[in-house]
């Protein structure tokens, strides 16, 4: 869902923000496709309560995502570190920061895509504010695409607030909807 509906499976060369990396599902497929593509990934993902390296490993199993070796290098310096960490190999540099996205300073203009994975209002009701989606918006890219599992009407109107062009499309299996916001060029 976060890859095709991003447009980060086609993009020369995707610059994707994650808001909750979680145990690193949406960064193995953004991997597998970009590996595919042969596009240069640049990959920076925010986590307040990361998983273990162990856990990391045990969900990852099959597949080519976890062999790749961007993948491989992070899953090697995951365990112990502190505030953040970074890595690089295979064409993909990832980094990521474990802290409260919604206190952290996040990049101005860079992302192609975002990918907005941070539970659902109801459980993190701090991710989907009008607020925090206007810092979101912010960190777009022109032409960047935000995707989100999420198809609530306050997310949809405080994405439009902020200055994107919202949509609904057809949600993952169990899921009637989904959105995709795009900020304008």
């Amino acid at each position: 869902m976060f890859v095709g509906g991003s447009g980060t499976d086609n993009h020369p060369a995707p610059r994707v923000l994650e808001i909750g990396f979680g145990v690193g599902v949406n960064v193995r497929a953004t991997l597998a496709a970009t590996a595919a593509s042969g596009a240069p990934l640049h990959y920076l993902a925010y986590e307040f309560d990361p998983a273990t390296a162990a856990t990391l490993r045990e969900v990852a199993t099959g597949g080519d995502a976890e062999r790749h070796p961007a993948w491989e290098a992070l899953l090697n310096v995951w365990d112990g570190a502190e505030g953040r960490l970074t890595t690089q190999a295979g064409g993909a540099a990832l980094e990521v920061r474990f802290e409260d996205v919604t206190a952290a300073d996040l990049p101005a203009a860079w992302a192609t895509a975002l990918y907005l994975d941070g539970f659902s209002p109801t459980r993190n009701p701090e991710v989907w504010t009008p607020e925090f989606a206007a810092r979101l918006a912010a960190a777009l890219a022109p032409g960047g695409v935000l995707t989100t599992y999420s198809a609530a009407g306050h997310v949809r109107r405080a994405l439009q607030a902020a200055g994107l062009e919202v949509e609904r499309r057809p949600g993952a299996p169990g899921k009637r909807e989904c959105l995709r916001a795009v900020r304008p060029a």
